[in-house]
Protein backbone atom coordinates (compact mmCIF):
# COMPACT_ATOMS: atom_id res chain seq x y z
CA UNK A 1 0.00 0.00 0.00
CA UNK A 2 1.13 3.54 -0.77
CA UNK A 3 -0.43 6.62 0.84
CA UNK A 4 0.31 10.10 -0.42
CA UNK A 5 -0.62 13.53 0.86
CA UNK A 6 0.39 17.12 0.34
CA UNK A 7 -0.31 20.39 2.14
CA UNK A 8 0.47 24.01 1.34
CA UNK A 9 2.89 26.28 3.09
CA UNK A 10 1.58 29.53 4.43
CA UNK A 11 2.56 33.08 5.01
CA UNK A 12 1.29 35.24 7.84
CA UNK A 13 0.25 38.67 6.69
CA UNK A 14 -0.60 39.99 10.15
CA UNK A 15 -0.56 38.72 13.71
CA UNK A 16 2.50 36.51 14.14
CA UNK A 17 3.43 36.12 17.81
CA UNK A 18 0.45 38.18 19.06
CA UNK A 19 -1.84 35.33 17.95
CA UNK A 20 -0.19 33.13 20.60
CA UNK A 21 -1.75 35.46 23.21
CA UNK A 22 -5.27 35.38 21.81
CA UNK A 23 -5.02 38.26 19.35
CA UNK A 24 -6.38 37.92 15.78
CA UNK A 25 -4.25 36.99 12.80
CA UNK A 26 -4.49 36.83 9.02
CA UNK A 27 -2.67 34.17 7.04
CA UNK A 28 -2.93 32.51 3.68
CA UNK A 29 -1.94 29.28 2.00
CA UNK A 30 0.58 29.76 -0.79
CA UNK A 31 1.35 27.83 -3.96
CA UNK A 32 4.32 25.95 -2.44
CA UNK A 33 3.65 22.51 -0.93
CA UNK A 34 5.08 19.67 1.16
CA UNK A 35 4.53 16.12 -0.18
CA UNK A 36 4.59 12.97 1.98
CA UNK A 37 4.66 9.39 0.66
CA UNK A 38 4.25 6.42 3.01
CA UNK A 39 4.68 2.83 1.86
CA UNK A 40 5.36 -0.59 3.33
CA UNK A 41 8.93 -1.17 4.49
CA UNK A 42 11.09 -3.56 2.51
CA UNK A 43 13.58 -4.36 5.29
CA UNK A 44 11.65 -4.19 8.60
CA UNK A 45 12.95 -0.71 9.44
CA UNK A 46 11.16 2.62 9.49
CA UNK A 47 13.15 4.97 7.27
CA UNK A 48 12.54 8.67 6.72
CA UNK A 49 14.04 10.36 3.67
CA UNK A 50 14.02 14.03 2.70
CA UNK A 51 16.04 14.13 -0.55
CA UNK A 52 15.52 17.87 -1.05
CA UNK A 53 17.64 18.58 2.03
CA UNK A 54 19.82 15.47 1.83
CA UNK A 55 18.48 13.95 5.06
CA UNK A 56 17.90 10.29 5.88
CA UNK A 57 17.32 8.54 9.21
CA UNK A 58 16.11 5.30 10.71
CA UNK A 59 13.23 6.06 13.08
CA UNK A 60 12.76 4.33 16.42
CA UNK A 61 9.09 5.24 16.73
CA UNK A 62 8.43 3.68 20.15
CA UNK A 63 11.25 5.68 21.72
CA UNK A 64 10.64 8.82 19.66
CA UNK A 65 14.28 8.69 18.57
CA UNK A 66 16.23 8.34 15.34
CA UNK A 67 19.53 7.05 14.01
CA UNK A 68 21.06 9.58 11.62
CA UNK A 69 22.07 8.05 8.31
CA UNK A 70 22.73 11.16 6.25
CA UNK A 71 22.48 14.94 6.45
CA UNK A 72 21.40 17.27 9.25
CA UNK A 73 18.17 17.06 11.28
CA UNK A 74 15.50 19.57 10.38
CA UNK A 75 11.85 18.65 10.45
CA UNK A 76 12.36 15.22 12.06
CA UNK A 77 10.82 16.04 15.47
CA UNK A 78 7.40 16.62 13.91
CA UNK A 79 7.56 13.34 12.00
CA UNK A 80 8.54 11.44 15.15
CA UNK A 81 5.76 13.07 17.18
CA UNK A 82 3.13 12.10 14.60
CA UNK A 83 4.37 8.51 14.50
CA UNK A 84 4.67 8.21 18.29
CA UNK A 85 1.13 9.55 18.73
CA UNK A 86 -0.73 7.72 15.98
CA UNK A 87 1.30 4.98 14.35
CA UNK A 88 1.18 1.31 15.39
CA UNK A 89 5.00 1.15 15.08
CA UNK A 90 5.05 -1.28 12.17
CA UNK A 91 7.99 -0.62 9.78
CA UNK A 92 7.24 1.88 6.99
CA UNK A 93 9.13 3.99 4.47
CA UNK A 94 8.45 7.75 4.52
CA UNK A 95 9.61 10.25 1.92
CA UNK A 96 9.26 14.01 2.18
CA UNK A 97 9.55 16.18 -0.91
CA UNK A 98 9.07 19.86 -0.29
CA UNK A 99 8.88 23.11 -2.22
CA UNK A 100 9.10 24.94 1.11
CA UNK A 101 12.49 25.98 2.50
CA UNK A 102 12.84 24.48 6.00
CA UNK A 103 13.00 27.07 8.77
CA UNK A 104 12.12 29.89 6.41
CA UNK A 105 9.09 31.19 8.31
CA UNK A 106 6.65 29.85 5.71
CA UNK A 107 5.08 27.21 7.92
CA UNK A 108 7.19 24.29 6.73
CA UNK A 109 6.58 22.38 9.97
CA UNK A 110 2.80 22.84 9.69
CA UNK A 111 2.75 21.78 6.03
CA UNK A 112 4.82 18.69 6.82
CA UNK A 113 2.77 17.85 9.91
CA UNK A 114 -0.57 18.17 8.10
CA UNK A 115 0.66 16.15 5.11
CA UNK A 116 2.20 13.50 7.38
CA UNK A 117 -0.99 13.10 9.40
CA UNK A 118 -3.18 12.88 6.30
CA UNK A 119 -0.90 10.30 4.69
CA UNK A 120 -0.73 8.24 7.89
CA UNK A 121 -4.51 8.31 8.31
CA UNK A 122 -4.84 7.12 4.73
CA UNK A 123 -2.23 4.42 5.26
CA UNK A 124 -4.11 3.08 8.31
CA UNK A 125 -7.54 3.59 6.70
CA UNK A 126 -8.62 5.96 9.48
CA UNK A 127 -11.49 8.28 8.59
CA UNK A 128 -10.87 11.97 9.19
CA UNK A 129 -12.13 15.38 8.18
CA UNK A 130 -10.39 18.72 7.90
CA UNK A 131 -11.59 19.93 11.29
CA UNK A 132 -10.13 16.93 13.12
CA UNK A 133 -6.97 17.01 11.01
CA UNK A 134 -6.32 20.69 11.79
CA UNK A 135 -6.87 20.00 15.50
CA UNK A 136 -4.55 16.99 15.56
CA UNK A 137 -1.86 18.85 13.62
CA UNK A 138 -2.02 21.72 16.11
CA UNK A 139 -1.61 19.26 18.99
CA UNK A 140 1.50 17.83 17.31
CA UNK A 141 3.04 21.29 16.83
CA UNK A 142 2.22 22.20 20.41
CA UNK A 143 3.84 19.02 21.71
CA UNK A 144 7.02 19.77 19.76
CA UNK A 145 7.22 23.53 20.29
CA UNK A 146 5.71 23.89 23.75
CA UNK A 147 3.55 26.82 22.66
CA UNK A 148 1.97 26.97 19.19
CA UNK A 149 -0.72 28.92 17.42
CA UNK A 150 -3.39 26.91 15.60
CA UNK A 151 -3.10 29.27 12.65
CA UNK A 152 -0.36 27.55 10.63
CA UNK A 153 -1.90 24.09 10.75
CA UNK A 154 -5.37 25.47 10.09
CA UNK A 155 -4.23 27.27 6.94
CA UNK A 156 -2.26 24.26 5.70
CA UNK A 157 -5.34 22.10 6.18
CA UNK A 158 -8.02 24.32 4.68
CA UNK A 159 -6.09 26.50 2.24
CA UNK A 160 -7.22 29.99 1.27
CA UNK A 161 -6.84 33.30 3.07
CA UNK A 162 -8.21 33.21 6.62
CA UNK A 163 -8.87 35.51 9.56
CA UNK A 164 -8.62 34.07 13.06
CA UNK A 165 -10.54 36.21 15.56
CA UNK A 166 -9.85 36.81 19.23
CA UNK A 167 -12.47 34.19 20.14
CA UNK A 168 -10.80 31.67 17.78
CA UNK A 169 -13.52 31.93 15.16
CA UNK A 170 -12.17 31.28 11.67
CA UNK A 171 -13.41 33.36 8.75
CA UNK A 172 -12.44 32.63 5.16
CA UNK A 173 -11.99 35.69 2.94
CA UNK A 174 -14.08 35.43 -0.21
CA UNK A 175 -12.52 38.54 -1.75
CA UNK A 176 -10.22 38.13 -4.77
CA UNK A 177 -6.76 38.60 -3.31
CA UNK A 178 -4.64 37.16 -6.09
CA UNK A 179 -2.09 39.95 -5.88
CA UNK A 180 1.66 39.51 -6.34
CA UNK A 181 3.91 39.05 -3.35
CA UNK A 182 7.62 38.38 -3.14
CA UNK A 183 9.06 36.35 -0.30
CA UNK A 184 12.68 36.81 0.66
CA UNK A 185 14.37 34.28 2.90
CA UNK A 186 17.80 33.98 4.47
CA UNK A 187 20.14 31.05 4.90
CA UNK A 188 19.87 31.69 8.63
CA UNK A 189 16.96 29.52 9.74
CA UNK A 190 14.63 30.63 12.48
CA UNK A 191 13.62 28.40 15.38
CA UNK A 192 9.91 28.87 16.04
CA UNK A 193 9.92 27.30 19.48
CA UNK A 194 12.86 29.39 20.65
CA UNK A 195 11.43 32.64 19.29
CA UNK A 196 8.03 32.04 20.90
CA UNK A 197 9.76 31.39 24.23
CA UNK A 198 11.97 34.47 23.84
CA UNK A 199 8.92 36.69 23.28
CA UNK A 200 7.19 35.09 26.27
CA UNK A 201 10.21 35.82 28.47
CA UNK A 202 10.43 39.42 27.22
CA UNK A 203 6.72 39.85 27.95
CA UNK A 204 7.16 38.40 31.45
CA UNK A 205 10.06 40.75 32.22
CA UNK A 206 8.36 43.86 30.78
CA UNK A 207 4.58 43.32 30.97
CA UNK A 208 3.57 46.98 31.05
CA UNK A 209 5.54 47.65 27.86
CA UNK A 210 4.99 44.48 25.84
CA UNK A 211 1.34 43.75 26.69
CA UNK A 212 0.12 46.98 25.01
CA UNK A 213 2.28 46.16 21.98
CA UNK A 214 0.65 42.73 21.68
CA UNK A 215 -2.80 44.35 21.93
CA UNK A 216 -1.87 46.94 19.31
CA UNK A 217 -0.76 44.17 16.96
CA UNK A 218 -4.22 42.67 17.34
CA UNK A 219 -5.92 46.01 16.63
CA UNK A 220 -3.72 46.46 13.55
CA UNK A 221 -4.80 43.03 12.28
CA UNK A 222 -8.44 44.04 12.52
CA UNK A 223 -7.73 47.20 10.51
CA UNK A 224 -5.95 45.02 7.95
CA UNK A 225 -9.00 42.76 7.69
CA UNK A 226 -11.13 45.72 6.59
CA UNK A 227 -8.45 46.89 4.15
CA UNK A 228 -8.33 43.43 2.55
CA UNK A 229 -12.11 43.33 2.19
CA UNK A 230 -11.94 46.72 0.46
CA UNK A 231 -8.90 45.66 -1.60
CA UNK A 232 -7.16 48.81 -0.35
CA UNK A 233 -3.61 47.74 -1.16
CA UNK A 234 -1.99 51.01 -0.13
CA UNK A 235 -3.51 50.66 3.34
CA UNK A 236 -2.47 47.01 3.52
CA UNK A 237 1.09 48.01 2.66
CA UNK A 238 1.12 50.77 5.27
CA UNK A 239 -0.11 48.37 7.94
CA UNK A 240 2.52 45.79 6.93
CA UNK A 241 5.21 48.40 7.51
CA UNK A 242 3.80 49.28 10.95
CA UNK A 243 3.56 45.59 11.83
CA UNK A 244 7.24 45.15 11.02
CA UNK A 245 8.01 47.86 13.57
CA UNK A 246 6.04 46.01 16.24
CA UNK A 247 7.99 42.83 15.46
CA UNK A 248 11.17 44.85 15.99
CA UNK A 249 9.90 45.90 19.42
CA UNK A 250 9.33 42.31 20.55
CA UNK A 251 12.81 41.33 19.40
CA UNK A 252 12.22 38.85 16.59
CA UNK A 253 13.76 40.77 13.69
CA UNK A 254 17.36 40.33 12.62
CA UNK A 255 19.79 42.33 10.53
CA UNK A 256 19.16 39.98 7.58
CA UNK A 257 15.38 40.30 7.82
CA UNK A 258 15.48 44.09 8.09
CA UNK A 259 17.91 44.27 5.16
CA UNK A 260 15.42 42.40 2.97
CA UNK A 261 12.51 44.52 4.22
CA UNK A 262 14.21 47.79 3.34
CA UNK A 263 15.66 46.51 0.06
CA UNK A 264 12.12 45.57 -0.95
CA UNK A 265 10.69 48.97 -0.03
CA UNK A 266 13.47 50.81 -1.85
CA UNK A 267 12.74 48.74 -4.98
CA UNK A 268 9.06 49.69 -4.97
CA UNK A 269 7.23 47.43 -2.51
CA UNK A 270 4.34 49.30 -0.91
CA UNK A 271 4.60 47.13 2.19
CA UNK A 272 7.13 44.66 3.57
CA UNK A 273 7.57 42.89 6.88
CA UNK A 274 8.97 39.86 8.61
CA UNK A 275 6.61 36.90 8.30
CA UNK A 276 6.56 33.98 10.70
CA UNK A 277 8.49 33.52 13.91
CA UNK A 278 11.51 35.65 13.02
CA UNK A 279 15.04 35.10 14.30
CA UNK A 280 15.91 34.27 10.70
CA UNK A 281 13.56 33.04 8.01
CA UNK A 282 11.45 35.22 5.73
CA UNK A 283 9.97 38.55 4.85
CA UNK A 284 6.97 39.20 2.62
CA UNK A 285 6.65 42.16 0.29
CA UNK A 286 3.49 43.46 -1.39
CA UNK A 287 4.62 44.81 -4.73
CA UNK A 288 1.95 45.16 -7.44
CA UNK A 289 3.65 46.17 -10.68
CA UNK A 290 7.10 45.84 -9.12
CA UNK A 291 7.59 42.08 -8.69
CA UNK A 292 10.72 41.79 -10.84
CA UNK A 293 12.34 44.90 -9.36
CA UNK A 294 11.68 43.77 -5.78
CA UNK A 295 12.78 40.20 -6.46
CA UNK A 296 16.02 41.44 -8.02
CA UNK A 297 16.73 43.77 -5.10
CA UNK A 298 16.28 41.03 -2.50
CA UNK A 299 18.24 38.47 -4.56
CA UNK A 300 21.38 40.61 -4.38
CA UNK A 301 21.99 39.27 -0.86
CA UNK A 302 19.31 36.67 -0.12
CA UNK A 303 16.92 34.11 -1.62
CA UNK A 304 13.62 34.83 -3.33
CA UNK A 305 10.29 33.13 -3.98
CA UNK A 306 7.49 34.66 -6.02
CA UNK A 307 4.21 33.52 -4.52
CA UNK A 308 0.47 33.66 -4.93
CA UNK A 309 -2.19 32.71 -2.45
CA UNK A 310 -4.07 29.49 -3.16
CA UNK A 311 -7.44 28.11 -2.11
CA UNK A 312 -6.16 24.51 -2.24
CA UNK A 313 -5.59 22.92 1.15
CA UNK A 314 -4.56 19.41 2.12
CA UNK A 315 -4.91 16.62 -0.45
CA UNK A 316 -4.49 12.87 0.11
CA UNK A 317 -5.11 9.49 -1.50
CA UNK A 318 -4.21 5.80 -1.32
CA UNK A 319 -2.71 3.59 -4.03
CA UNK A 320 -3.08 -0.18 -3.62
Amino acid sequence: MIAKASAPAKTILFGEHSVVYGEPAIAGAINKRAFITIKDSEDDRTIFRAPDIGFEAELLTREKKYILLKGKPGIIRYILEVLYTLHDHTPIDITLNSQVPIGSGLGSSAAVTVAMLAALYRYHNIRFNKKSLAHDAHMIEQAVQGVASPLDTLVSTYGGLVYLSRNKKVEHFNVNFNVPFVVGYTTKHGNTGKMVKDVKNLKTRNPKIINPVITSMGNLTNYAKQAILKRDFNKIGELMNINHGFLDVIGVNTLELSRMVYNAREAGAIGSKTTGAGGGGSIIALCPGKVEEVAKAIARDDNVLKIRFTRKGVSSRVYK
